[in-house]
């Protein structure tokens, strides 16, 4: 028998507590993932990224494969299409404000 709450992602959510991975990205570089957690890990991530005006984007799918990752690790090409899109968004969004 399987266990919704292993499957569902809100009642993962709720008994983990917030999850959060962070990409720095620099022109002419892969995109690199270098802060992820969940928890109070995560917690203090949005709270750093709330005090210092940094953008977030929600993306389930996206967050689960960074989580799967090794911090200092290049984001693979499968996900450049994913990245591009929240680059995208995070420019218009700084042009708007």
């Amino acid at each position: 028998m399987i266990h919704s709450n292993y499957i569902n992602q809100k009642n993962r959510r709720m008994q983990n507590g917030p999850t959060a991975a962070v990409i720095k990205y620099d022109e002419g570089e892969a995109p690199r993932v270098t802060a992820q957690g969940s928890g109070d890990v995560a917690r203090q991530i949005l709270s750093l990224a709330e005090e210092n005006d940094i953008y977030l984007q929600e993306d389930p799918g996206l967050l689960e494969s960074l989580l799967d990752m090794d911090l200092g690790e290049n984001v693979p090409p499968q996900l450049y299409s994913v990245i591009a899109e929240v680059l995208l968004l995070i420019e218009e969004m700084e042009k708007k404000y």
